[in-house]
């Protein structure tokens, strides 16, 4: 039918069509003309825009005197990040029953974990008393193997909320907590949490506060962060207790640098808190660490997530970017400053130093490059993770990384398989000693005097040694009087000392107990929790290098030593686990054809051995019986093979057998 159509015979019906449609439409919006207009695409967009732009010209008219920058601070599990998650609902950051619990927790290995790992900042709008306030808030982690994500957070704020347990009471990390803020000059606001649990004793706990940091009950806030229950009261003591920043805004811009991450398109994303002046897009600065010039890019506050601002103003905590390439040229604890004005720099930070030492080796060398990729990238996002190429002949091609603790390098070492699906092997944690040497030529040999020990690879010989340094913690131990018998008894058999033991409460006692960090670094955390029943808390921080009784521990396999099995012992340490190694690697080396002998030595001194038995095939078989001499003939040449095979066989141990003795 339609072959038979012609264009010119349709085009002018089309365009009379066209004609009554567009009337049609016409008609019906003079009808609609009466009805309320409702939002379009468009105009809903526009109005979102025009309430940014209104909420961007609030936060920058703030003044100075209605800004209080503040972290919440507490022991592991507390509720710190579900009290962050009220504290957002209630200033409207984000939506009440979003159905999202721990929003300032954004990696997946913090979400199922249930701790925080990487500080996280917010910035809050709150109305108190028709008076507008902005409220900057940093979630920080709660483990110490995370102390120093902590530390550099306290610098941009002028209060803390110290977050604890009214069901556990004070724990370790409370205390450490308390004395870094304390020690800053912060204002501290005590929050008592989870009021609302059966076995909640509120009352308790407020004595032990009372008792050990003086702190009065009348400036104690009871709280359920699940519930929201007093959690307002909070807010108003922010706003009323702490003081405002101490800023000014007609100065030259000046800066602290306390944070940053990586983004793939715009590189460093560095989170400032701006002491000083103004500054906005398009301005030159210069990052006076490195003395490098960088343009601003973009700036903006975090509510939780990025929002573009025109400018960032002296009091406030926000983010900018200016095309640094990694986030190693943002040094953290740098002054960023205008590049033609001349400032002071703000007081630095202590660099966080690698506590533990283990070797990461791919699961097959062809996935070298692979994970090479993996751990460069993620290291962008981690600079407190030291890299050093190490290689072995057992497990091929791999790395050296410096962690801050175990937690540290197990949170690296599952974001590597979640983030980026890599298997890795990852060595016996090692920490790093030191060693003063004698001898001109040594001491140019090693280039000084006193030389840092990460691998046992690296010991020297003794003989040049005048003694060895092994790296001490001050622990502080909290538990129910109860399990102080065992709690000792462990710490004794891990070398530890005493140094003092106070009572909290009728119930409860808080020691300080010196220890080598090398006997608490793998399973010290877990045999207390055990001993304890769960109760008893643990914390630690750097005491610093003492002498000690070093030795090295080499394993060998008849009588040809494993470099790669060889590790660094104290000296009494050193027979009980060449045991229990030995041990070991007779349960998982194969038998062979030979007779293999397992020893452990100490320099010329065998301090364990294992023997695993050979492979026998009974050549007697096939006797059906006759002269003894037969048989003693047949021993006697197997014997003469087993021999000259055992001068000239090379022990062969699979890829699996070093890996399953070095992984943790």
């Amino acid at each position: 039918m339609f072959k038979n159509i012609r264009a010119r015979t349709v085009a002018p019906q089309m365009f009379a069509l066209s004609k009554d449609i567009f009337a049609a439409i016409k008609c019906s919006s003079r009808l609609l003309q009466g009805f309320p207009r409702s939002n379009t695409i468009c105009s809903s967009t526009t109005v979102k825009n025009n309430k940014a732009d209104e909420k961007k010209q609030k936060c920058e008219d703030i003044p100075v005197e209605n800004i209080r920058n503040f972290s919440i601070i507490a022991h592991v599990d507390h509720g710190k990040s579900t009290l962050a998650d009220r504290l957002l609902e209630m200033t409207g950051a984000i939506m009440k029953n979003s159905g999202r619990s721990q929003v300032l927790d954004r990696l997946q290995v913090e979400r199922e974990r249930g701790i925080t790992v990487k500080a996280q900042t917010a910035s809050l709008n709150y109305t108190l008393n028709n008076h507008n306030y902005l409220l900057n808030l940093i979630d920080t982690p709660g483990h110490v193997d995370f102390s120093t994500e902590v530390s550099r957070s306290l610098a941009a704020c002028q209060g803390v909320i110290l977050l604890v347990d009214a069901n556990q009471g004070v724990q370790a990390q409370t205390v450490a907590n308390f004395y870094m803020a304390f020690g800053k000059e912060l204002v501290i606001i005590p929050v008592l949490n989870k009021i609302d649990l059966k076995n909640a004793d509120p009352e308790k706990v407020s004595g032990q506060l009372r008792t050990l940091f003086d702190i009065s009950e009348n400036d104690i806030l009871k709280v359920s962060a699940k519930l929201g229950t007093g959690v307002e009261d909070v807010l108003k003591a922010v706003v009323d207790r702490l003081p405002p920043p101490p800023v000014n805004r007609e100065t030259p811009f000046r800066a602290l640098l306390f944070d940053s991450w990586y983004d793939r398109y715009q590189g460093a994303v560095v989170v400032v808190y701006v002491t000083d002046g103004s500054v906005k897009i398009g301005d030159e600065i210069v990052a006076m660490h490195s003395g490098k010039n960088y343009e601003i890019k973009s700036t903006g506050l975090l509510r939780p997530h990025e929002e573009p601002t025109n400018k960032l103003v002296a009091g406030q905590v926000g983010y900018l970017t200016c095309n640094m390439r990694s986030t190693k040229e943002a040094h953290i604890g740098d002054t960023l400053h205008h590049r033609n004005q001349s400032v002071t720099m703000l007081p630095d930070f202590k660099p966080a130093n690698p506590m533990v030492f283990a070797g990461v080796y791919p699961m097959d060398q062809s996935q070298h490059v692979v994970l090479r990729s993996a751990i460069e990238k993620l290291v962008l996002n981690d600079s407190a993770v030291t890299v050093a190429t190490d290689s072995s002949p057992a497990l091929g091609q791999g790395w050296r990384l410096g962690f801050l603790g175990l937690l540290h390098m197990e949170v690296f070492n599952q974001r590597l398989e979640q983030e980026y699906d890599t298997q890795a092997v990852i060595t016996a944690p090692s920490v790093t000693y030191k060693a003063r040497i004698f001898g001109e030529k040594n001491v140019k040999r090693y280039g000084g005097s006193e030389i840092t020990i990460t691998n046992p690879a690296h010991f020297p010989d003794p003989c040049i040694v005048t003694e060895f340094l092994e790296p001490m913690v001050m622990g502080t131990i909290i538990t129910p009087d109860t399990y102080l018998g065992p709690i000792l008894s462990l710490c004794m058999e891990r070398r530890g000392t005493q140094q003092s033991s106070t009572n909290i409460d009728n119930h409860h006692v808080i020691m300080h107990i010196l220890l080598p960090l090398n006997e608490i670094v793998v399973d010290f955390h877990d045999h207390l929790k055990s001993i304890s029943s769960g109760y008893a808390s643990f914390d630690y921080e750097e005491y610093g290098f003492v002498p000690s009784r070093l030795v090295k521990l080499n394993i060998l396999l008849n009588g040809i030593a494993v470099e790669e099995l060889s590790m660094v012992v104290h000296a009494s340490k050193a027979s009980g686990v060449g045991r229990r190694v030995c041990l070991k690697l007779k349960e998982i080396i194969p038998r062979q054809m030979i007779e293999i002998a397992i020893q452990a030595a100490v320099g010329g001194k065998i301090v364990a051995r294992e023997t695993l038995k050979a492979y026998r095939k009974d050549v007697t078989a096939k006797l059906y019986g006759g002269d003894v001499t037969r048989r003693m003939k047949l021993l006697n040449r197997q014997a003469e093979g087993k021999k000259s095979m055992k001068l000239v066989a090379n022990i062969r141990l699979p890829r699996e057998t070093f890996i399953d003795v070095l992984k943790r």
